[in-house]
């Protein structure tokens, strides 16, 4: 049976993410078969397993860490916004339709409970030590009722809680009381620890707080955990984004347009791991500026993004770009932006029918009911986008996304599909334009692949008249340094053998 611990917070965005894949590389080192687990997950950075199941990001970077394959047991039940104040809910990899708040938290979600419950016991039975993941806070009264994924979970297992406030935010230590002081008995006497994190400064100048904070609570404080820049670590949410700076000057600006439903953001991590980039998120109102490269981001809801892009002036922005040579990517809902026209009859994701898209390729997008979750492993095609010689090249990624796209006579495909969910197939992904300008395509991670991202990154600095670099990263060894550093810096900071006592360990 495995040992459990859960992370909870005293609100959204504390850390509980990292801190709960930090201890699952923390406890892997140590030599233990372990687990992440976060029962219901609200996210639109999403991932899919090599069988085709969808589920959270964040889920798969503690996998990782764990050094597992990533599994929808690890993450049950996934909610990614729609708008509308409706989310899609995926329960164990699948959808099973669009709900909202209330439709979910009073009618579905203890039904959910049972299949979180069923997860759990597989996980239980296969690993040493689970590492569990709340969401927001469990001191939420109005969702407590119906609440799946904090103190009900916690209660199950019996698991010991260590509580985290984010002291970067301010008001850590009301924080703290407030939450323990909302919380029933018999789930306060859960709560084994607290976690100070994101502290900047003297720690010598928080002592007293931290003095405080135990005598008032009657809970150790088990460690002050630093402020931690550029992580390297996948993101759960948009939220994160707020927090990204663009790197100082470098050789390749890119562009990426923050729409508002954007998805799959972590699309981009890997080019903003690259020393000669800077990757530059355009919020509302602001210019596109003139980059070397401009990128449309996946979505949850193509068209109203697609609409945004309009009301602001984007499109015709875009249009000028491009004609002064500035070229375009768009991956997966930005790919359907840039076609003709996206048509939804059935409102699968919109009140709309249908809208005109950007025009920059030959395609119409008609979104269905059923959705297309698959990893992949292609090969790029011919004279690619801007030209690059790359036919033959490898590439892997994954695919998520509700419409079906058809090519125009006379387009270029950007990429031949070989395999997906671990089954042999022959299709055609993705659009270069003529001008080899313009790119859509539907695979996410793309630019995860080394070598395929540096030839894009070269043909931009040839563009410039840049020299070309030879020197290539390996985005997967520099992910597992991420961790190994999160691991130090956690396991440093944090009274690791009071946690292995709390664990019976």
């Amino acid at each position: 049976m495995a040992k459990p611990v859960m992370i909870q917070g005293t609100s959204s965005h504390v850390g509980k993410s990292i801190l709960t894949t930090a201890l699952c590389r923390i406890f892997l080192q140590d030599g233990f078969q372990v687990v992440p687990f976060k029962a219901q997950n609200m996210a639109l950075n999403s991932y899919v397993t090599k069988t085709g199941e969808e589920m959270g990001r964040a889920q798969v970077a503690q996998a990782e860490a764990a050094g597992l394959e990533p599994m929808v047991e690890m993450n049950p039940v996934l909610l990614k916004p729609t708008g509308n104040a409706k989310s899609q809910v995926i329960l164990k990899g699948s959808p099973v339709g669009n709900m909202s708040a209330a439709e979910y938290h009073n009618g579905y979600s203890l039904k959910a409970l049972q299949v979180v419950e069923e997860c759990l016991k597989k996980l239980d039975r296969e690993y040493e030590i689970m590492v569990i993941e709340g969401a927001g806070s469990p001191a939420e009264v109005n969702l407590k009722a119906n609440d799946i994924v904090n103190m009900r979970i916690a209660k199950l297992l019996q698991a010991p809680v260590l509580l985290v406030a984010d002291i970067d935010r301010g008001g850590a230590l009301a924080a703290v009381v407030g939450t323990l002081e909302l919380l029933e008995p018999e789930e306060r006497e859960l709560v084994k620890g607290i976690i100070i994190n994101k502290f900047r400064g003297d720690i010598r100048l928080l002592q007293p707080a931290l003095e405080f904070l135990e005598q008032k609570t009657g809970k150790p404080v088990l460690g002050v955990i630093p402020h931690l820049e550029r992580l390297g670590i996948d993101d759960e949410d948009s939220v994160s984004l707020d927090e990204k700076k663009m790197a100082g000057q470098r050789d390749l600006e890119i562009a990426v347009i923050r729409t508002p439903k954007i998805s799959n953001f972590t699309d981009f991590d890997a080019l903003a791991g690259e020393s000669d980039v800077a990757i530059r998120y355009v919020k509302r109102g602001e210019a596109i500026g003139q980059p070397d490269l401009i990128i449309l981001p996946g979505s949850k809801n193509t068209l109203e993004d697609l609409l945004y892009l309009k009301e602001m002036g984007y499109d015709r922005e875009l249009e000028r770009l491009l004609a002064a040579g500035r070229p375009v990517i768009g991956i997966c809902g930005g790919y359907q932006m840039l076609g003709k026209a996206i048509l939804d009859p059935e409102h699968t994701e919109s009140e709309l029918e249908s809208a005109a898209g950007l025009g920059l390729l030959d395609t119409v997008t008609t979104f269905a009911a059923d959705k297309v979750t698959h990893q992949v492993s292609a090969t790029c095609n011919g004279a690619g986008f801007l030209g690059i010689e790359a036919a033959g090249l490898p590439v892997t990624g994954y695919e998520i996304h509700m419409g079906r796209t058809e090519f125009g006579e006379t387009v270029q495909s950007a990429f031949t599909i070989h395999r997906r969910s671990e089954q042999e197939v022959a299709c055609q992904d993705g659009v270069v334009r003529q001008d080899g300008l313009v790119m859509g395509t539907y695979i996410h991670g793309i630019f995860d692949n080394d070598q395929y991202r540096r030839s894009i990154l070269n043909a931009l600095r040839e563009r410039k008249g840049l020299a070309p670099l030879d020197s290539m990263s390996n985005s997967r060894a520099e992910k597992q340094a991420s961790y190994n550093r999160l691991a130090d810096t956690v396991r440093a900071h944090l009274d690791m053998a009071a946690l292995y006592r709390m664990m019976g360990l």
